[in-house]
This record gives structure tokens, sequence and C-alpha cells, in this order.
């Protein structure tokens, strides 16, 4: 796997690469540095224009491992410098030793808020690049549903050496008190090295976990690990069971070297769990094991599964047609710990024509067909790793350093070797950045020898990937080359990689996949030419101010062809508001938010982006995108608003900033709140969600990415929903987790405002809006500002002895953040009405969602009404009702808004202002009664049957719509509208009736409270009464007209 990409598509000679990776001086390094930071510099001016197949530049070496590394070299010392190192992927933590000192840092950090551990190792132990290492996170043991991106700040470090089996423990690396390693040396008369390290904490302890190692003369060893010492056990002598040794139609095989793997069946570990699975890879089974995680550590075998035998039916041994040699190497589990995938090596029986004969049968993938191994510990050196994207992709690493990505594409198996066009030394190991959401793979990552991290874009893969070429497995020769040792064994490595869930269509889909890619670059062409149209004409724009033509040319060109994300105006509009600074990055964490920059660069933007409308209006493509593509003009539109949101968040940002500096309205202080807060936290998260889901960005700073990234401002919605729970942490003191809420919830009304405020000034510039449905109204925007609303009302009702400020302060942010969320469910609701889709479901929502706030903002408002009041030396209720009247008219405006019918109704009964109902119920005439109608039920079903009929005098027609329903009541109704005729009807239909529960309410409107209800008999015959005497009036009236009877 030493050829580069280009030698794997070309098959051009190259020059020997072992000479090559034994020129390890001064200068190559330097020289590597070098091009690291010109390709920095030129991905910050122009990604576009990167090389789509090479690997993205990640992160650098913390500066105190470059130290290291360059003293090391300055030595030289004799033989090979000692340098190994690895990558955790449920910490993101890297690790190098160089020499006789360990350094760990996270390297999903960004190098401005990189922080490095250095470790030395303890006296007596001898440096080597044998070591084997494993992180125990005591962070995640605490919380089960924790899916903070925050750094680890506690972790232990186990660390063994193969051959010497010297072990070290470090308990706590991030502690002063957890730095001081514990040591445990083993005699090397006779023992075999150790192939396989892992370790997990155990439940109850103090900084104590266990550790298991596998021998490769099939021991299992057990390492109870404490800050007081190390206790080694051998709890397996053998876990070898018979091997078969078969004839030449067999299967030959051989214990050697093994077990070879051990690792555990799911990878996160809680302390709520007692016990813990882990898988073992032997020479022909995989066995499970569990062990008890407390102070009684105890193993017990629960199966074990044969993977090669006699049987030619069992596991993969049915999918290697005539092999003679089978070598399990290496086992891993995806992340939800029931797909298994192993890295095999067969030997072929057709030596002379180097035929593979693997049956291409999923889930087995060639991987390197008819390549040439020189010796067998190359294999064993060979390691697996799973969950990178694509989905389904697997990275074989080898022990001489190079890496190779597998990935099953149209019905074969293609390869990628991470490659770099100078000499980045060897790759130590491989992991996946991955991705904030659950159960999504990421990008794989890179740790290099010389280079630091690196990333491989799933991109690279699926275009440079190749078919498999004969070749060398090792950097020893090349394929090419002729060699005396020709007739030495040929070989074929194959993946037995299972469909994953994440990637299942990838086995089945894989012509469509590449259809849909090959589709994607087709149109990409029209596409960079239409767009590269528009940039020229829109530059010419802003140096001459000249438009001629640009509507004539830009059409012929296809640019007004493309609807949504790929119409050339917005990509156009969205390269301008997310362009990236050169030289944004500070190295002062926290306060990049306060610089000048910021606030210029953003402005800059803006004021790019009205330009570019001034363009679109000059040129007629407005007026062109208005009437054919409004949701392509939409979108612009909505950048202009995501820009002024921006700018006003980073105000309020800066605003705490400098209120956090000088403890004003933060009464909670530590070290840690006086350099973060929950906005600030909340940018974090945007930003490094974006950074591992766009690789190119990931040695950029979170803030940075967050202020650059404007177009995506939705995903800070997102993040509010899927990660409060590391936001505001119950654990938090309340006045902590009340401050932290009212500041996330500022954070998104000032949001909604600045954008409202950008709608408001620019409405002419907006399409029509019918169908359409705005950004601030999406599904993902809505389920953001309720998560922080649902946030607040769950600490409502612990803010009783809160003092006055404090729940002002609540009641206002909860007010607004309240008329923000009901604005964007107007919003919604409008534009699926509008398209005629099913709204029923989010009309309930809406419903639900606006009484529960509208109430518990009443609620609120009563709290502070009453201790106002009893504040008050000289309270009276006239004053009462004035501070009632005065907190609630912002909660009356927003009840009126979004037809809160219920607190309306409780507001004018509070105040006891009829006058106020009566108005409410003019100015609010919905189709179905609006107001009026509630009221009326309100009084109906609390028998106040005379102030209900008492409003009939001022709506008339409103009452009798709803007597319509209330047959009981509405002879009352009618006989006040001098309606004798229908009073008579509706009488005689009442006593008549087998419903004596409508006569019961009938006698009791009509009746003074205390009478006894009449039996129904009797009842039946006064409404037979009464309905001759409506009738009667009825005929009197129509010859004798009554002088001032009621307007109809």
């Amino acid at each position: 796997m030493v050829q580069t990409r280009s030698s794997l598509t070309k098959q051009r000679h190259i020059p020997d690469s072992k000479t090559r990776s034994q020129r390890i001086t001064g200068a190559s390094h330097v020289n590597a540095k070098k091009r690291k930071k010109e390709s920095k510099v030129k991905r910050s001016e122009k990604v576009g224009d990167l090389d789509p197949v090479q690997p993205v530049f990640v992160g650098e070496f913390p500066q105190v491992v470059r130290d290291e590394q360059a003293m090391l070299l300055q030595k030289r010392v004799s033989g090979d410098v000692c340098i190994s190192g690895g990558m955790d992927k449920e910490t993101s933590l890297a690790w190098i030793i160089c020499g006789n000192r360990l350094f760990v840092w996270s390297y999903l950090s960004s190098s401005a808020s990189r922080k490095c551990v250095v470790l030395d190792l303890p006296s007596g132990v001898s440096p080597s690049n044998s070591w084997m290492l494993f992180i125990v996170n005591w962070d995640t043991t605490h919380r089960k549903n924790d899916k903070s991106v925050k750094q680890c700040n506690s972790a232990g470090v186990v660390m063994c050496n193969q051959r010497t089996r010297a072990l070290v423990y470090w308990p706590d690396i991030y502690s002063d008190n957890g730095r001081s390693p514990k040591t445990s040396l083993a005699s090397n008369d006779g023992l075999s090295c150790l192939n396989s390290l892992i370790a997990s904490a155990i439940s109850g302890g103090s900084h104590a976990c266990v550790a298991l190692a596998c021998g490769s003369n099939g021991e299992l060893w057990q390492f109870y690990c404490s800050p007081t010492g190390i206790q080694r056990k051998q709890i397996y002598p053998d876990v070898l069971s018979s091997s078969y040794q078969g004839s030449e139609s067999g299967l030959l095989l051989g214990t050697k070297g093994y077990p070879q793997s051990l690792i555990w069946r799911f990878s996160q570990h809680y302390l709520e769990e007692s016990n813990r699975q882990f898988f073992l890879l032997t020479d022909h089974e995989i066995q499970c094991f569990v062990i008890t995680l407390s102070s009684n550590i105890a193993v017990m075998k629960l199966w074990s599964h044969e993977i090669i035998g006699a049987d030619g039916d069992l596991g993969i041994q049915k999918n290697l047609a005539g092999q003679k040699w089978v070598w399990p190497l290496d086992l891993q589990v995806d992340n939800q710990g029931k797909v298994i995938t192993i890295l095999i090596a067969t030997f072929c029986k057709d030596r002379l024509s180097s035929s593979s004969y693997i049956e291409k049968k999923a889930p087995i993938q060639v991987i390197i067909p008819k390549a040439r191994v020189e010796e067998e510990d190359f294999l064993f050196s060979m390691r697996l790793r799973v969950g990178g994207m694509p989905s389904g992709s697997a990275i074989i690493l080898s022990g001489d350093g190079t890496a190779t990505v597998s990935h099953y594409w149209r019905n074969s198996t293609r390869l990628y070797q991470f490659d770099l066009p100078y000499d980045a030394g060897k790759v130590l190991d491989a992991s996946v950045f991955h991705s904030l959401d659950d159960d999504e793979d990421g990008p794989w990552a890179v740790l290099t020898e010389k280079a630091g991290v690196w990333a491989i874009p799933e991109k690279a893969i699926l275009i440079g990937g190749v078919e498999p070429p004969e070749r060398s497995l090792s950097r020893k020769g090349s394929s090419n080359e002729r060699s005396a040792h020709e007739d030495r064994r040929n070989l074929s490595d194959a993946v037995n990689v299972v469909p994953r869930r994440a990637g299942s269509e990838a086995w089945d889909a894989g012509d469509r996949q590449m259809a849909v890619f090959t589709g994607i670059t087709r149109r990409a062409a029209q596409d960079e030419e239409s767009e590269a149209l528009l940039n020229h004409l829109f530059h010419d724009f802003l140096l001459s101010g000249q438009v001629d033509g640009s509507l004539d040319r830009l059409r012929s060109a296809g640019a007004f062809e493309r609807d949504g994300e790929t119409n050339v105006f917005i990509q156009v509009s969205k390269s301008i508001v997310d362009t990236l600074a050169k030289h944004w990055t500070t190295t002062r964490g926290a306060e990049i938010v306060a610089l000048a920059v910021v606030s210029t660069q953003l402005v800059d933007k803006q004021q790019k982006h009205q330009k570019f409308l001034q363009f679109l209006a000059l040129s007629k493509c407005h007026e062109e995108l208005c009437s054919r593509q409004r949701e392509c003009l939409q979108t612009i539109m909505e950048h202009g608003e995501k820009l002024a949101a921006m700018i006003q968040l980073r105000e309020l940002q800066n605003l705490i900033s400098q209120n956090r500096s000088t403890g004003a309205g933060f009464p909670y202080s530590s070290s840690e709140s006086e350099i973060s807060g929950s906005l600030w936290d909340l940018i974090q998260l945007v930003g490094e969600r974006a950074r591992r889901n766009t690789v190119l960005l990931m040695d950029r700073d979170n803030a940075e990415v967050f202020y650059s990234k404007v177009s995506d401002l939705e995903e800070l919605f997102y993040c509010l929903d899927k990660q409060l729970g590391n936001l505001i942490s119950a654990e938090m003191p309340l006045v902590v987790q009340i401050q932290k809420a009212c500041e996330l919830s500022n954070a998104c009304v000032t949001l909604a405002r600045a954008a409202k405020h950008y709608k408001n000034e620019y409405h002419m510039w907006y399409p029509s809006p019918e169908c359409l449905t705005p950004w601030d109204s999406q599904p993902v925007v809505r389920r953001g500002l309720w998560s922080i609303a649902f946030s607040m009302l769950q600490l409502l009702t612990e803010i009783s002895h809160l003092d006055m400020s404090r729940k002002s302060d609540f009641r206002y942010n909860l007010e607004a953040l309240t008329e923000v969320l009901l604005e964007a469910y107007s919003g919604a609701i409008t534009a699926i009405v509008e398209r005629g889709e099913e709204h029923k479901g989010l009309l309930d929502e809406y419903w639900s969602r606006r009484d529960t706030l509208l109430d518990s903002l009443f609620q609120l408002v009563k709290i502070s009404v009453e201790t106002s009041y009893q504040n008050s030396s000289e309270g009276t209720e006239e004053q009462s009702e004035a501070i009632l009247r005065d907190l609630s008219s912002h909660l009356l405006s927003i009840a009126k808004r979004h037809e809160g019918y219920q607190t309306l109704w409780n507001l004018c009964c509070d105040l006891n202002d009829s006058e106020l109902l009566r108005n409410l119920m003019h100015e609010s005439m919905g189709p179905k009664g609006g107001f009026s109608y509630f009221v009326f039920k309100q009084l109906y079903d609390t028998k106040q049957f005379s102030k209900l009929i008492r409003l009939g005098e001022e709506f008339q027609e409103e009452l009798v719509m709803f007597l319509k329903q209330h047959q009981d009541l509405l002879w009352l109704h009618e006989v006040f509208l001098h309606q004798f005729s229908s009073a008579s009807e509706t009488l005689h239909a009442l006593a008549l009736s087998q419903d004596d529960n409508s006569i019961a309410a009938a006698i009791e409107g009509n009746e003074s409270n205390g009478t006894e209800i009449e039996p129904a008999f009797a009842e039946r015959k006064r409404f037979l009464h009464l309905s001759k005497i409506a009738a009667l009036a009825g005929f009197h009236s129509t010859v004798y007209p009554l002088k001032n009877s009621p307007a109809r």
C-alpha cells in the first residue's frame, strides 16, 4: 500500500517507498509544516479550488509535541526514534509517545483552544514503540444521555507494553493528584507478547478500572488499576480450543499469535451498568465474555461462534472457496454493538496463477487480490477501523504506517489510499470525527507521525477510489518489481463486512449511488459556468455600477433553470454571507466574540449582500425571480434576514461578555462562569457541529465557524433542541439554571426580532408570500424554541423564593419567547393551509402549546402582582388592579393575536372589567363566533344565565348562533328580541322534549337561585302555557306593532 493515488490509477513507476520513508530529517519536517501552512492559506482563500480527492488538513500537533519531536531529531539518537500514537473515538483524544513522554490532546479542538497534557513515563520503563494505550473516560460514566461536545475533563490512561508486559496507569491525567503514575512490571522469562488491550471504569470505585489483555500464547490477563496500585491476574491460561488442521482440501490453521483482538461490545459505558460484554478473536472463532464491574471482578464466558472450521457451511468459510490458509487479523463492532466486522487474510491454493478464488458474495469483500506479503508478522500488525463515511466503509492500517480505505461500490470493492504529497511519516492510527447526531457516521480522521491530524472527506473516497490492484501490502517493494522471491505466498486480504444499519443501501444500490454521483458531476459543468458568469457580472457591477445585458446573458447561460439550493443566485448569495475570514482565528478563546473584527466582517457581508440585491434589481433579475422562482428569491432575502440577526446576536454576546467580566447580573460566580455562558456554550455547539459536518472547517475555531456560516442559522435551533440538557443541567444551582435559560431565551428573541425588522424594512423586495414557509417558521426552529420554552416552564414551579427583579426578568423573557414561538407556528400554519396540505396535527400542537404558555404567563403575572401588593405598605385593591392591568398588557396583546381566549377571559374576570370584555368580544369575531362564543360558553357552563342573556342586548346575532345549540335558553333571548312566534315554537319543542336536563336548565335560567325545581310534568305544563302566551303575544305584535322594539 505504498504507492500514491496517482500510481494506482496510472501505474507509474515510483521510487522505492521504503527508502523514502527512512528520510527522517529536520528539513523534511520543516518542509511538511511549510506545505501545510500553504495548504491552509489556499483553502481559506478559495475552498472550491481544492483537489476533491485529497485529504484535508485538520490540525497540527500541539506545540509541545512539535518541540519534543524537533529535540529528538536534533539529538540524532541511534536507531529508530521511538514514536507511537493512537486515537480514541469515544473521547476524541489523540496521543503520541515521543521518547519517554506521553502527550494527550483533543483532535477535535481547533488550534485556538487546544490543550495538551504532558506525562513523563515512570523510571524503569524503557522507551519503545510497542505501547498499547486505552483511555478510560470518567465523564461519560456519570450521565447516560450526555451528548455534549465539551472536551473530556476527567480521564484515566492505561498503557501496556506489548513485549515487556509492563503496565502504567494514570488515574486522572487532568487532575494534579491523578498524574502520579502507578507501574506494574512483569518478568520477561518465557512470556509471549500481548496483542490487544481494553479497559473499563468500575462502578463505585474512585478512579478505579479494570484492564484486560490477551497474549499471543492464548492467555487472557486481568489488571485491576486504582490510585493505590495495580494488581495483575491471569484469568484464562488458554482461551484457544483445539484448532482444526485439515488436509489439502481443508483449511490449515495455526494458533501462533492468537488470540489477536479484544474489543468491548458497546463502546460507551455508564455508571449504572454493573457489567459489560467484550469480544475476543481467536484463530477460528469469536468468543463473547461478560465482566462484572465491581469490587469483586468476575469474568465469565457467554458463548462462542466458530467462523472457520471443518464444516464448510460454518461462518465465513463458505465464502472462502479454495482457500488453504486463513488468518483472522482484527475485529471491530459498530456503535450499536450489533454488527461485527472481521479483517481476515487468506492463502490461495493456486500459487502458480495467483488466483484468489474468493467468491464475491456479500458480505465478503475482496480488498487486495494477489498481494505479496514478505513476513507473517506483517499480517498480524494490520488493524481494522469502522464507522466512517461513506457508510459501510472500513480503513485498514498496516504496521509499516500505511492506511487504505475500503468501500463497497457498484458491486465491487474500491480502495482509497491515504497519501500526502510530502513525507508525513507513518500513519499512527485512524478514527472517526463522529457526528453529533445520533447513529450517524462521520468522516475518517488520520493521525500521522509528522504532519498532524488529517481528514478524508467522503467525496474524496467516492471519487478517488480505485479497483484493487496487484501490489505488495508493505513498503518493501512494488508489485511491478521482479525479485527472487516471487514464489512467496500470494495472499488475498478480505474484510468480512456485513451491511451496517446506517449504510445497508450501499450493498444493493451501488449502481444507483454511482448514477446519482455521476449525474451531479455532469450537471455541475453548466451550473459552474452560469455561477461563474453571475459572479463576473456582479463583480463588474461593483466596479462600474453597470448591468447592461446581464439578464439576457444569464438567461442564455441557464441561470434561471435551477430551483432550490442548486439555483446559482442562491449559491452566490450564500457565498457572500458564508465567506470565511482569512485571519479570524484567535488564541484568546471566548474573547473572539468581543473583537471588532467580528462586527466588521459581518457588516462587510451585509453591505455586499445589499449590493447584490441592488444588482438583481437593476439587471431585472429580481423581477425574473419574483415571477418565476419565488422560493429562490425568498431564500436570498432570508440570507439578509439571517445576516441581520447574526449581527444583533454578536452584539448581544458582546454585551453579555462585558457584563460577566464586571459581574453585573451574574450572582453565581466561578472561574468557569466568568468566561462562559449558555449563549457562548450554544455557539460552541453549533460551531462544533458545523466543523464535524464539514471537514474543511476542522482547523477553524468553533465561534469563527458559527459567525461565518450565516446561512445555516437554523443549526442554532437544532442544537437547542438536541443539546439543551448539556446547556442547562439539573445539577446546576437553580439561580444559574434560570439565568442560563433567560440568556438563551433572550438570544432566540433577539434573532427573531432582528429578522422581523429586516423583513419589515425590505418588504418591497420580497416575493408574494403565498404558500412559502419562512425560515423562522420551519420545524427545526419551532422545536428549538419550544425546547427552551419548555425548560423555562419546568423552572416555573421553583422560582417562588426568588426576589422580585429575577421573577420579573424571568417573566419578561418567557413572555417574549412565547410571542416568537407562537408567531413561528402562525407562519407555518398559514403556509400549509395555503398549500392545501393536512394541518390538523400542527394546529392541535399549536393550540396546546399556546394554552400552556399563556396560562403559565398568567400565573406569573398573578405572582408578580401578589408580591408587589405584599411589599407595598399601603396597598389597596385599586393599586392591585392597576398593577395587574399594567403587567398584563403585553400578555393581553399576545392572547388577542393568537386567540388565547382562556387567558383573555381570566384577565377580564380578575380585573372585573366588563367593558374590556365587551371590547374584546367586538374585536375578536372569528368564523366560529370568536371570543364571543367562548364567553357565552363560559357563562353557560358556569350557569350564569342572567349575565349570558344580558350580553344578548349588545351581541344579539352572536348569541342567537350560540343558543341554537342550547334550546333551553333560546326562547328567553327570542322573547327579548320580540320574536314571539319563534319563542312559542321553542317553548313548545321544550315541553315535548324527551330531555329532562334541558327542561331543568331552562327552569334554572328562569327562576331565582334557591328555588326548588318542580317535577318534569309541571315544568312541561308551564312551558306549554308560556308557548301559548308567546304565540298570543306574537299575534298582537303583528296587529299592533310595539314601539321601540330592539334593533335587529
